[in-house]
């Protein structure tokens, strides 16, 4: 136990005896079956799930890892918390150390503990997803991540440690929030057409819409500004490009408006 958890031992263990006539017998307090600084030995982690939409496909970011355990194994972005940051500083610091990534909206998912997640020891990580458009970032290998590449899910098997069981979850906790929050235009360029968000959809949720339902259930939301502008040298015949009226949404979304898809 480090010296300040010992002060703070001490100073809860006098306040004890003050409360109790400065006597020590019969105190009341937590009674464990190991020595209390054994629970001051586990480690904790973060691991960063960032995913990102190429126009066809949903991807996620992965490194290949340069240091032990697991060198040379593809894995998410992830590594231990100092003891002097908080779990969202760490995350941002992690992501930014390994991928270059900073900036990123980051939300927490999920914690995973299982006791043999670490060959090392005991370590609890705590795992973060974000959304981002590829071509925006310039992610790129440091510190000791060798390689740094965006993988497709559908290729994406036998990651390091339990980042199989995270990635899985990660994407359930997409699919949830993409259906009940527009968050899929975050992936989309400013202009796109109904094609595109449509192929997006399809790629998250992993179905297809009927296209005339998909569109018809999109522009009765209300949420797309039509731009007047056409889709410039392409081989078909240009689509109308739309953007996503964000104000709108807010007010819609105060009035007790539900994004359902």
């Amino acid at each position: 136990m480090n010296d300040s958890l010992k002060e703070l031992a001490s100073s809860l263990l006098l306040q004890n005896q003050a409360d109790n006539g400065g006597q020590t017998e019969g105190l009341v307090g937590p009674k464990y079956q190991i020595p209390l600084d054994d629970f001051f030995t586990l480690a904790v982690s973060v691991d960063c799930v960032v995913f990102g939409f190429d126009g066809e496909d949903i991807k996620v970011l992965l490194i290949e890892r340069g240091a032990s355990p697991f060198r040379h194994h593809w894995a998410l972005p992830g590594d231990l918390v100092y003891p002097t940051e908080d779990l969202q500083q760490a995350a941002r610091r992690v992501l930014l150390e390994l991928t270059g990534l900073e900036d990123l909206f980051m939300q927490q998912i999920k914690s995973f503990g299982r006791i043999d997640r670490h060959p090392l020891g005991r370590v609890i990580t705590v795992a973060y997803i974000a959304l981002i458009r590829i071509e925006h970032y310039d992610a790129h290998p440091d510190s000791w991540a060798d390689k740094i590449e965006w993988h497709s899910l559908k290729n994406v098997t036998d990651l390091a440690f339990d980042h199989d069981d995270i990635l899985e979850k990660a994407v359930d906790k997409l699919k949830a929030r993409v259906r009940r929050e527009p968050l899929g235009f975050e992936l989309l360029p400013d202009k796109f057409t109904l094609n595109d968000l449509q192929s997006l959809y399809e790629a998250v949720l992993g179905r297809t819409f009927d296209k005339g339902n998909f569109r018809k259930k999109i522009l009765g939301m209300n949420l797309l500004v039509d731009l007047n502008e056409l889709q410039q040298n392409v081989a078909h015949r240009p689509a109308k490009l739309y953007r996503f009226d964000s104000d709108r949404y807010e007010e819609l979304r105060e009035s007790g408006f539900s994004f359902e898809l």
